[in-house]
């Protein structure tokens, strides 16, 4: 049975301050869709909701996802159902390797289902870790190294899609993956995220300025959030569209549609 993130009329802000506005989306395992606009639109604030961070106030809506009210969930539970969120600026965890990191991860979500559960096994983590890495293209050294530390900004964002290789969720949001990469590092991080989405039916929200990473992550769907909301949606036409000519002409419309 293939899940689906379905959204319906959310609503969401911080510190009482209404950010989100309205949002209707849809987006199923397999599917790639992209969220663009520009700064201040409140696409990160979509994507720290639905994860469920603690700031981000939902205050109407809701959000079922593989058939369960996903804002009834705590952010550990929504991790373990399946979604998965790329952070934008991954932090960095001083003394615990990435393997470490890794592991415990995986052991989490299987106690979780299982207490009963011993975990994985050593000899089975490093199997698993070592194809996860090679499919990537990443040292296998990385895997000594403490999270994220000294990592350069193209390390960090590989290392992310190395945790969603090792999760496996349904359905993974990139908030701007793209930021601070150059060409080299954009192109093997997307190609490792659609790799992942052909290899497991993973269904994919990237959220992006720009539409460069869409070069290599080719969305089924282009949707254009501003002043939070979703106000056009449409192919892959749409992101050239944008690159073509920015955000006035959308902007300039949504204005006519609500004058009239």
């Amino acid at each position: 049975m293939t899940a689906a993130l379905e959204i319906k009329n959310l609503h969401a802000g911080v510190s009482e301050q209404p950010i989100l506005k309205g949002i209707d989306l849809l987006i199923k395992q397999g599917e790639v869709h992209a969220l663009m606009g520009p700064n201040g639109s409140g696409k990160s604030t979509l994507a720290y909701t639905l994860a469920g961070h603690p700031a981000y106030e939902p205050t109407a809506g809701q959000v079922i996802f593989d058939g369960e009210d996903l804002m009834e969930l705590a952010a550990d539970e929504r991790s373990r159902a399946g979604l998965f969120l790329a952070f934008q600026y991954p932090a960095a965890v001083p003394g615990v390797t990435l393997a470490k990191f890794l592991r415990q991860t995986i052991n989490s979500r299987r106690q979780a289902e299982d207490p009963d559960d011993k975990g994985i096994s050593i000899p089975e983590f490093r199997r698993l870790l070592k194809t996860k890495m090679d499919m990537l293209g990443i040292d296998h050294k990385f895997a000594g190294r403490y999270l994220n530390e000294g990592f350069s900004g193209g390390e960090k964002k590989r290392v992310e899609i190395l945790q969603m290789a090792t999760v496996e969720p349904k359905i993974a949001i990139m908030d701007e993956t793209d930021s601070g990469l150059d060409i080299d590092a954009l192109r093997i991080v997307s190609e490792g995220a659609m790799r992942l989405r052909d290899e497991l039916n993973m269904g994919l929200l990237v959220i992006t300025h720009y539409q460069r990473i869409l070069n290599y992550i080719k969305p089924d769907h282009v949707h254009i959030m501003l002043d939070g909301r979703i106000v056009e949606s449409g192919g892959p036409d749409l992101a050239m569209k944008l690159e073509e000519h920015g955000y006035d002409w959308i902007r300039e419309k949504h204005q006519l549609l609500e004058e009239a």
